[in-house]
């Protein structure tokens, strides 16, 4: 592959991983969870699980401590997570998905469902589900995080 072509399928990928967030956001705003970022998605993916210290948090994210306490602080006053204590640190608070935390992933959830019904439209769905299969080969484990 040419240099010119790498370029020209880089802004591809880039493009439609542009395209899914800013739709993914536009559903979730449409259900009524207003004020929220992508950058907060980003956060639920990673707190979703079972929670994530605030250092677990700003690796995910690739951020600093002080930057990922910030966002955090955000969450809490937007009622999105919430901060417990840690079950095994004593020195540690665990942030955690509210119920509205919880809605919010499932209206992204909704949303990119949405998305990805018309790719298989558009590609078939013999294409779609082979566009999964590479993309899983490729980046198996993400990360998946804002581009700042």
């Amino acid at each position: 592959m040419q240099n010119s072509e790498a370029m020209a399928l880089s802004a591809a990928l880039l493009a439609a991983a542009g395209d899914l967030t800013q739709r993914i956001h536009e559903g979730v705003v449409a259900r009524g969870f207003e004020g929220v970022r992508p950058v907060h998605g980003f956060a639920f993916v990673r707190l979703a699980p079972g929670g994530a210290t605030v250092t677990e948090l700003a690796a995910h994210l690739g951020v600093t401590k002080q930057a990922a306490s910030q966002l955090v602080d955000e969450m809490v006053r937007r009622g999105y997570v919430e901060r417990r204590s840690h079950p095994t640190d004593a020195r540690a608070r665990l942030v955690v998905l509210t119920e509205r935390g919880w809605a919010c992933t499932r209206a992204a959830e909704e949303s990119a469902a949405e998305v990805v019904r018309g790719w298989g439209e558009v590609l078939g769905e013999a294409d779609l589900a082979l566009l999964w299969e590479r993309l899983a080969r490729i980046a198996p484990n993400g990360p998946i995080r804002p581009g700042w």
